[in-house]
């Protein structure tokens, strides 16, 4: 129960209320970060190097773990995950991230601020993702 419902829960709700308090659910501010020659919003800048701290931190106490405290195995990428798919994908994604000014995170988590302009890309993205499913 708690492996499979609690800590993804737990993970969600942390993962979304550090977007929101970051400004990453206003698509102004992402517009702004991609407007390098205008008026540049550096915020995004600041998260991505929260993350990226963070994310350095959970590889050193990873690499010091026999095994992950909420599953059997650890599930990491290598350099054999890198598919033309993948990168197509990603491309994808920058385009549609940079146009909206969200990515699929902070437009869940904009549901709760702004519904009316996150239902719009909500519903838009998860068609998207129906018809790669159909294809």
């Amino acid at each position: 129960m708690i492996r499979e419902t609690l800590v993804p829960l737990a993970a969600g709700t942390i993962f979304g209320a550090g977007l929101t308090i970051g400004g990453m659910t206003d698509p102004a501010r992402v517009r702004g970060f991609l407007d390098l020659f205008g008026a540049w919003d550096p915020t995004l800048a600041f998260v991505m190097g929260g993350a990226v701290l963070v994310m350095a931190a959970a590889w050193v106490i990873q690499r010091k773990m026999i095994r992950p405290a909420f599953s059997d195995t650890f599930a990491l990428p290598d350099r054999n995950d890198l598919t033309p798919r993948l990168i197509g994908g990603s491309a994808l994604f920058g385009i549609g991230w940079g146009i909206a000014g969200l990515c699929p995170g902070p437009g869940f988590a904009a549901l709760a601020i702004a519904p009316a302009s996150a239902a719009i890309f909500v519903a838009a993205m998860l068609a998207g993702m129906l018809a790669v499913r159909l294809m």
